[in-house]
């Protein structure tokens, strides 16, 4: 009598594949993901961890898992099933979370993020499929691809002079002293594949117990690409991958290590707000206005000037006003002396987008930001710039206002202060119809735990105001 032995762990059919054989992978014939599939799903249900499990499947041959295992599954992008998994295994605690990855993505694209994920002892256990070459893809030279392999971006087999050697992950993850086991496993004959049984369960079992970071390489071959029957496949593997790539456990730690247990996280929306302070005054909601114009204001000056500062406070006054707001800021990479721009959107309806490509207003503190961003003010928009650059002309239809900031600050009390100087006469000159009592809120809230500072700030607002409210437009 025929005995059929049911796969435990995998679905009993794959609809999800779609087609007419519902029962048969996607993997070529003589391919061994099934095989590692089913040792997987078979440990899961003996351990009894389908229910928690999370299997991720990032882009590679086995990008398709998700049709197969009867747990919950996640695809991710190329090379950021470590990431993604990370995230996972720090959201939900109790979770089991397997990342099964390919050579492509997990040596190549991926390569920092797995090392990354190791170094930290994520509580992951990595599947890591090693086949010398992109099986997806069509057969192109893999990190992991022997010396002197053929494939078809090495026609004349890898040469390492120009493509350097094979990478051997699990080694270079030994050197990392978080992980909990680490192994390289075959299937090429029956008591190989007993013993990749063993670390794949092993490997689970620390991820029942929350333990750390678990690390499986299995060495295959890829008969499609490598132009192989099974037999001479099997031979591949076990004559020349295990030469290249020893077999066996190189750490196992389980059992001194212990649980870990890290705090909940806590994504709540009431959270959020709280810590982004969306719960108090300083944040309404902002009200549906329709008939209110909009104004794209752009700052732009040095790093140091307090540009971006400039910004947010003019977005918080907004805010506090009732209004839509965006603040998109762009900088150098200089602590000073780089340049450094910000747009401001304020808006009655939701904003679109935060970018400002052409501006209601400009405020330019020095000539780089002037001559860069002076050509997209609308005509019958306004420039503000720092007196200190000299003489200007505006373009036709734009009015311009030379803004002598610092000497503002200085008379305001304090001469650091020229970038509060420019929001005074922006409050006096923008017409953004925004209450007083929005700006001084906004800069006491900008410059919060330093009380000499805010009042400091709040004087030269004043000042420059008040200058502000003295002077003509073109």
């Amino acid at each position: 009598m025929e005995q059929v032995v049911q796969t435990r762990g995998l679905y009993k059919t794959f609809p999800r594949k779609g087609g007419a054989a519902q029962t048969a992978t996607h993997y070529c014939p003589g391919c061994e993901h099934g095989v590692l599939h089913k040792l997987i799903g078979e440990a899961l249900a003996d351990l009894d961890l389908q229910d928690r499990t999370i299997v991720i499947s990032p882009v590679g041959c086995g990008v398709f898992a998700y049709y197969y295992f009867d747990t919950g599954n996640v695809q991710v992008a190329h090379g950021r099933a470590a990431a993604v998994g990370t995230g996972i295994s720090r959201t939900q605690n109790n979770a089991v979370v397997v990342s099964y990855q390919g050579d492509g993505d997990l040596a190549s694209i991926g390569l920092n993020e797995t090392l990354q994920a190791a170094n930290r002892g994520e509580k992951i256990a990595v599947f890591f499929v090693n086949n010398t070459v992109y099986g997806m893809t069509g057969g192109q030279m893999a990190p992991t691809t022997l010396v002197g392999s053929k494939t078809i971006t090495s026609p004349e087999g890898r040469d390492p002079v120009q493509a350097g050697y094979p990478l051997h992950m699990a080694e270079l993850i030994n050197q990392l002293r978080a992980p909990v086991y680490i192994a390289r496993v075959s299937f090429s004959n029956m008591g190989k594949l007993r013993r990749a049984r063993q670390a794949i369960r092993k490997a689970l079992e620390i991820q029942r117990d929350g333990k750390g970071y678990a690390f499986v390489e299995v060495l295959m071959a890829c008969p499609t690409n490598q132009k192989m029957n099974v037999e001479e496949a099997t031979r591949f593997v076990a004559e020349q991958m295990e030469v290249e790539y020893p077999l066996g456990v190189l750490r196992d730690r389980a059992a001194e290590a212990v649980p870990i247990v890290r705090s909940e996280s806590d994504y709540a929306k009431e959270t959020l707000d709280r810590i982004f302070s969306l719960d108090t005054d300083r944040a309404p909601d902002a009200q549906l206005t329709p008939d209110a114009p909009t104004f794209r204001v752009k700052m732009a000056g040095f790093g140091g000037q307090g540009v971006l500062s400039m910004g947010i406070i003019l977005a918080r006054t907004a805010c506090q006003a009732g209004k839509f707001v965006s603040w998109y800021p762009s900088y150098g990479p200089e602590q000073r002396g780089g340049t450094a721009n910000c747009g401001v959107v304020m808006s009655g309806t939701p904003v679109g987008t935060p970018l400002v490509t052409a501006s209601d207003i400009l405020v330019a503190m020095n000539r780089p930001s002037l001559e860069k961003f002076l050509r997209d003010v609308k005509p019958g928009g306004l420039l503000l710039y720092d007196a200190a650059m000299g003489e200007v002309t505006p373009p036709a239809g734009v009015r311009a206002l030379a803004v002598p900031a610092t000497r503002l600050a200085q008379e305001g009390g304090s001469a650091r202060a020229a970038n509060t100087a420019m929001v005074g006469v922006l409050a006096a000159l923008g017409g953004f119809d925004l209450p007083e009592r929005a700006y001084r809120e906004a800069i006491t809230c900008n410059f919060a735990g330093k009380d000499a500072v805010v009042q400091a700030n709040l004087a030269v607002f004043d000042h420059a105001r008040a200058w502000a409210l003295e002077q003509e437009l073109p």
